[in-house]
């Protein structure tokens, strides 16, 4: 059985995406294999207005989606850093549980430390370890780029460890 899992990166500039497909072998529930099926982002400029910044995310998340087909979508839980950073990219995440929400797409969310957690068995490790894991989790020569869409493929890893 194959399922396809979409990891998300919310960001208002630069929302990061990473799909993987999960292979279950026949009649064993622990034993499966993951792969990369894609990655990249969907960039808005900050010279469009607010409003066609989240127009943008909509229109792209819902091309993304009907282009990878995912059975469930993983989301990274908003961190909080400087305040007015924080509503921006909460008003981009928000677009984007509209997507799911319109589509009754199942998802999951995560918050960093859980990522973290699941990726390196340690909650507080730093980008590089998390990248790394990545890297040796997908069977991948060298890290994607830009960062967003690594973080994306993250979220989707910890999706998949979950099920």
């Amino acid at each position: 059985m194959e399922k396809r899992i979409l990891g998300l990166d919310p960001g208002l500039a630069i929302v990061g995406f990473g799909a993987i497909t999960l292979q279950q072998t026949q009649g064993k529930v622990q034993d499966f294999s993951v792969k990369m099926l894609d990655f990249g982002v969907i960039r808005t400029s900050s010279d469009m207005e607010m409003s066609q910044r989240l127009a943008t995310l909509f229109d792209d998340l819902n091309t993304l989606i009907d282009d990878l087909q995912p059975d469930l979508v993983a989301i990274e839980k908003l961190f909080f850093y400087r305040m007015a950073n924080t509503i921006l990219v909460a008003q981009a995440r928000g677009v984007l549980m509209l997507v799911l929400g319109q589509r009754k797409l199942p998802y999951v969310e995560f918050a960093p430390p859980q990522i973290k957690q699941a990726l390196t068995n340690y909650g507080k490790a730093d980008k590089e370890e998390v990248q790394e894991a990545v890297m040796r989790e997908l069977d991948l020569e060298e890290m994607p780029k830009p960062d967003d869409a690594a973080d994306a493929l993250a979220v989707a890893l910890t999706a998949a460890f979950q099920l």
